[in-house]
């Protein structure tokens, strides 16, 4: 199998507005209101749909379907003998044409048990454009104090707990299953996460959601909000979850090797990117891509490449960068 080209895959009517600067990347045009989030190379759907959210390949398959009838071609003969034909892996670009609201993602250990769902949601963002980020609690808070705040939608309160913090093109932002964090306004970033739609909205005034009847993924928020981490990171701490990224290798904490990873490269002359599952997205120049000893097609900045392992080394030629996105090593 060859590399195959992704035009962008958003589904409509998220519940936040953004959309323009995904169309600026993608040198794309006419993006609506509400379509914030590009899911690139997606065998995840969106909560309670059946295949919204999922990436239609150029034959009409979608990519699920595709990866379940050949896994080992798709994934690797190493990843299909410890995860069968789970990617392990959703990658997304984000706009956050609007703040987004303040809210978390369970772990591993409680999407299992109360969900049924083989993953919780880990996260972690490459920052395409700057802005400011509100994650990890200034101060310890107590699930009675935490519930009053939701039910009163207290916003002013709820966001005050949380660190704000600039991130510029380059910084990465790690965010754990159950930490609190919301997107400020004007962020564009590229976000690997688990496969899941599974968030926990502590607010949802202003936001196009119904907060009471969704906010806790169907469990009630006395149940939901005891996956959300009420502990505060000091400002130390905090350089565990945010930083400027390398200017080239593995780019996230090692927190986040047992999830995902990314690797950053810089290409001036010629590179390879090394065989496995991944999804390459071109931040920057032009490139030539293509399978060992083949000719490669010319991508500019905001392409997105799905590359199945069976593909091989790629070989990249001049001059710009990649972000390499993979599933968690097997």
């Amino acid at each position: 199998m060859n590399p195959i080209l992704l035009p962008s895959n958003r589904p409509p009517e998220r519940f936040y507005r953004g959309g323009a600067r995904i169309d600026a990347f993608r040198r794309e045009h006419g993006a609506a209101e509400r379509v914030p989030e590009d899911w690139v190379g997606s065998t995840t759907t969106i909560r309670g749909e059946e295949t919204l959210g999922l990436t239609t390949l150029p034959d009409g398959r979608v990519l699920r379907d595709a990866v379940e009838a050949d896994p080992v071609g798709w994934l690797g003969a190493a990843h299909v003998e410890r995860w069968g034909a789970d990617t392990r892996l959703l990658v997304k670009i984000l706009d956050a044409g609007q703040r987004l609201p303040v809210h978390a993602h369970p772990h591993d250990d409680f999407a299992a048990s109360h969900l049924g769902r083989a993953h919780g949601k880990a996260e972690a963002w490459y920052i395409l454009e700057g802005g400011t980020v509100h994650v990890g609690l200034r101060e310890d808070v107590d699930l009675t104090r935490l519930s009053t705040l939701v039910s009163g939608q207290d916003v002013e309160v709820l966001l005050g707990l949380l660190h704000a913090i600039d991130v510029a093109p380059g910084d990465v932002v790690w965010v754990p299953p159950g930490e609190l964090h919301a997107i400020g306004a004007g962020v564009l970033l590229l976000e690997l996460q688990q496969p899941e739609d599974l968030s926990i909205l502590l607010e949802w005034h202003g936001f196009a959601i119904d907060g009471p009847a969704l906010g806790h993924l169907g469990l009630g928020f006395d149940l939901a909000l005891t996956a959300v981490n009420t502990r505060a990171r000091s400002l130390e701490g905090m350089r565990d979850l945010v930083r400027s990224a390398p200017a080239s290798g593995s780019v996230f904490p090692h927190d986040a090797d047992p999830y995902f990873r990314l690797e950053r490269m810089r290409v001036d002359g010629a590179a390879v990117v090394d065989r496995g599952f991944s999804i390459v997205v071109v931040t920057d120049g032009a490139l030539e891509i293509g399978v060992a000893g083949a000719a490669g097609e010319r991508l500019r900045s905001g392409s997105t490449l799905l590359v199945p392992w069976s593909a091989g080394d790629l070989d990249v030629a001049g001059v710009g960068e990649l972000l390499i996105a993979r599933p968690p090593a097997a």
